[in-house]
């Protein structure tokens, strides 16, 4: 069964709804005095995980398409990388403001000397230029650029995830079960895109 053009764009007004109720969970939490002895420190790495998670399920989108032959669910991967880096740029807005309130001259000696932050900074980077070519008119404009660019989604997300891992002092179980999650993916991705070169060989 075909999913229909209408059912997508319900699957899209989900994956909107899904994405902004944690951002309001987090809200009340904290207006609550509910987020832990540091809220600082949770609402950062709640921001950073939601950004992983979404991150995580874009790249999800392309294998579900294939086991489940709905090409339709493809139009999924644009919103979830958008609010991806939604949540990226709150997890860092919430770093330079709540933990180094604005002090721009700490932020930057702090990314040069931490190799985690040079690698969170270079997955925002990452997110912000596919953020900025998923607008159609940029797109088409790029050609097969576009495509080029936008792969650059595999190494953002495995760069996310090894900030993770090297951003915890201890409790290294979370982003080490994050870590596999991604290498599962990317290995799952990098078979599609074997079969895809063994078609085209054949072919020519």
């Amino acid at each position: 069964m075909r999913i229909s053009l209408r059912m997508a764009g319900a699957f899209r007004a989900v994956v909107h709804i899904c994405a902004l109720l944690p951002l309001i969970w987090l809200y009340l939490r904290v207006q609550s005095g509910q987020a832990g002895g540091d809220p600082v420190q949770y609402i950062i790495h709640f921001l950073g995980k939601g950004a992983l998670n979404l991150l995580l399920l874009s790249l999800l989108v392309t294998p579900l398409v294939r086991v489940l032959k709905q090409g339709q669910l493809l139009q999924l991967r644009r919103p979830l990388g958008l609010w991806a880096f939604t949540y990226a740029c709150c997890h860092l807005l919430a770093y330079i403001s709540f933990d180094l309130l604005f002090a721009w001259r700490l932020v930057l000696d702090e990314i040069v000397k931490r190799p985690y932050l040079v690698l969170g900074m270079s997955v925002w980077l990452v997110l912000f230029a596919l953020a900025i070519t998923s607008i159609s008119a940029i797109r088409r404009k790029m050609g097969k650029r576009w495509q080029q660019l936008h792969n650059l989604v595999y190494c953002a997300t495995l760069f996310a995830g090894v900030h993770y891992y090297w951003s915890v002092k201890s409790e290294v179980i979370e982003p080490s079960i994050y870590l596999a999650l991604i290498v599962f993916l990317l290995l799952i991705r990098a078979k599609i895109y074997k079969h895809k070169w063994r078609f085209l060989w054949r072919l020519s």
